[in-house]
């Protein structure tokens, strides 16, 4: 996410620890604050549905283990379908701003898939060339919404075969849903980072627009899971 080393650059300008070490201005807090425990409740709903899903597998309990993987599915969709608005809208924003904040290309050591580790290589690659820092900021949010999105579809489907009892292997299913779930927690990380860093360049005029931008409903793409009522093994 950052670095120590990157706290102050050598022109004077602050750098992406600073930012978020910093406290914002009262105003930039309270959007800040609102906007990021929406997020956090919804992962931490998440995160107790899969923990639940997890446990009631261990104990034999199949439809239970269903049920709650089923809801950790639906729950991941809507915080993700949020997360993805929520890099459109600084996207949007951020072009009508002139100075735009200093950003750090997404770590691969911090993902256990190779979906994330792929994406943050690549975000790594073209950020050491982008000379431009207005071109990473863009770059690092394109490639952070797609790595939401896509993170969030191979949790659904490994969620689907296995609510729907047609998993070839669940055990590595099960595996999948626990690392998916780790390297979203990485992306949502990231996306507080560069909320906050983002807000800091952010002129105050214009923080009722983005607060409209960030408060307008995101509706869930997909219907709800219906988990098969049997005793198959999971």
């Amino acid at each position: 996410m950052f670095s120590r080393r990157n706290a102050q650059s050598p022109s004077g300008r602050r750098g992406v620890a600073d930012d978020w070490l910093r406290a914002l201005p009262g105003e930039k807090t309270e959007l800040f604050t609102e906007v990021v425990s929406r997020w956090e409740c919804t992962f931490a709903m998440m995160s107790v549905a899969l923990d639940g899903s997890l446990s009631a597998r261990t104990s034999g309990r199949v439809v239970s283990a269903r049920q709650q993987v089923s809801i950790a599915a639906e729950l991941l969709t809507r915080l993700s379908v949020s997360l993805v608005s929520f890099c459109e809208a600084l996207s949007a924003r951020g072009r009508r701003i002139e100075r735009l904040p200093a950003v750090e290309p997404l770590n691969p050591a911090f993902f256990r898939g190779d979906l994330g580790r792929s994406a943050s290589s690549w975000n790594g690659l073209l950020h050491r060339v982008l000379f431009p820092s207005r071109s990473r900021f863009f770059h690092k949010l394109r490639i952070l919404s797609d790595t939401i999105e896509r993170l969030e579809q191979e949790f659904y489907a490994a969620a689907r075969d296995l609510v729907t009892g047609f998993a070839m292997r669940p055990a590595d299913c099960w595996k999948r849903l626990d690392n998916l779930h780790y390297d979203f927690n990485t992306c949502l990380r990231e996306a507080e980072v560069l909320f906050k860093s983002f807000l800091r360049a952010l002129p105050a005029d214009q923080l009722p627009s983005l607060a409209a931008d960030l408060d307008a409903p995101a509706t869930p793409k997909r219907l709800r899971l219906r988990p098969r009522l049997s005793d198959a093994a999971l």
